[in-house]
């Protein structure tokens, strides 16, 4: 039996696994926006990490015919999580796990500085040959697209292919019940991901500045099929979607060369997972093809492995999907956050975030008190909410955490 629960509005139903969590209003407010578009397939579903977003609600699942809602998408297309599983026990861990930390954040570009302009010490200055390599399958494609929206080359492509960012993305050395090791990032396709995301919301406005008035949001502007900045976007958003895989994969490859050099020998084990978060893709769902628009959601096909992350210092989980046709097989992306970065400064001290980070070697600086676990849900609350949608293969908590 599916655990959702009901929210009625006047066009499709929303169904949201969110019992023990909650929804905020203003979260709430927008899904009911997103449930009133004509284009809505069904239902709209809601995992237990929902949270308020800009443009669309994270957290959340859309399905639609014959459009597409380039902010549900957003701007960080493609982002998602990979993890692989090796044979090292914690037993031969160094005492001190800081030469390891450093060993990665030399090994992948990380944050931002100079506003993401010349010196940025979060893209390559020279960029190495494994990013060259793998841009060259890129690049064509790229290069069509820019022909085409020249405002959409001008800036960050090659030179940030394998670099993390900032943010909550991260780097992470953790630790299963067997007390395996596995290593584990979150990032997405960048400034490109970022400067298509932000085109495309803009043209969808514009294309629709006649039907504005019938919008419940403005942000909620979509493109229809079969005209040319639909086919346009459908083609930008799954080379971003690629290039946001090969980033991680790109960055991972650096991460294990790096924990090669600082730990004992190891092997990789069977468990690899490179799953995307934030996307849309075309999927067949109640007898109809339909565009589906994961926002801070994973996918979970009955077999589906996928990776639902805890904050710095709180769980997280490697699942199997159960293929829960209700949430048009979909799981939360993560923990999800009860209180916006500003306010999280605000309400914790260095000293707190200190005590909810003990025991792992990471940032403890007044940079990162916008990402402290205090700042999300308990991730136990949202596991338990979404017990129908996954279940756990393996837990993990962390033991090293890189932030940009």
């Amino acid at each position: 039996m599916s655990n959702y629960e009901l929210i009625e509005t006047d066009n499709v139903p929303i169904k949201a696994w969110t019992r023990g969590v909650g929804i905020e209003d203003s979260a709430r407010k927008q899904l009911e926006n997103t449930a009133r578009l004509p284009i809505i397939f069904r239902h709209v579903a809601v995992m237990p990490d929902v949270h308020f977003g800009i443009g669309a609600t994270v957290g959340s699942v859309v399905p639609t015919e014959g459009a597409i809602i380039p902010a549900a998408v957003g701007v960080d297309i493609g982002c998602g999580m990979m993890a692989v599983q090796t044979d090292l026990d914690a037993k031969l861990l160094p005492d001190s796990l800081k030469s390891l930390r450093t060993a990665i954040e030399k090994a992948v570009p990380h944050g931002r500085t100079a506003s993401g302009g010349r010196g940025d010490r979060g893209a390559w200055s020279k960029v190495p040959a494994a990013p060259g390599k793998a841009w060259a399958a890129l690049e064509r494609e790229y290069k069509v697209l820019v022909a085409k929206h020249k405002r959409i080359g001008a800036g960050n492509d090659v030179n940030q292919l394998g670099t993390l960012g900032g943010g909550n993305h991260f780097i992470e050395v953790c630790l299963d019940k067997t007390d395996k090791v596995w290593l584990m990032l979150h990032s997405g396709s960048r400034g490109v991901g970022n400067r298509i995301g932000s085109y495309f919301i803009e043209l969808a406005k514009n294309d629709m500045m006649r039907h504005m008035k019938s919008l419940p949001d403005r942000d909620l502007a979509y493109l229809s099929e079969g005209t040319d900045h639909f086919d346009d976007y459908v083609e930008a958003v799954d080379w971003a979607q690629r290039y946001a895989m090969t980033n991680r994969q790109l960055m991972m490859d650096a991460v294990i060369a790096a924990a090669h050099k600082e730990l004992p020998p190891f092997k990789l084990g069977e468990t690899a997972v490179n799953c995307h978060h934030n996307y849309v893709a075309k999927e067949h769902h109640f007898g109809h093809e339909v565009f589906v628009t994961r926002k801070g959601a994973v996918r979970a096909r009955l077999g589906d492995l996928g990776i639902i992350p805890g904050s710095m210092g709180a769980r997280s989980f490697i699942v199997r999907g159960k293929g829960e046709a209700q949430s048009f097989h979909s799981c939360s992306h993560g923990a999800g956050r009860v209180m916006s970065r500003g306010e999280a400064k605000r309400r914790f001290t260095l000293e707190d975030h200190a005590k909810a980070t003990e025991g792992i070697e990471c940032r403890k600086d007044a940079n990162v008190i916008d990402e402290t676990p205090m700042a999300y849900k308990p991730i136990d609350k949202v596991m338990e909410a979404q017990s129908d949608l996954v279940e756990i293969v393996h837990e993990l908590r962390q033991v090293v955490c890189v932030k940009g």
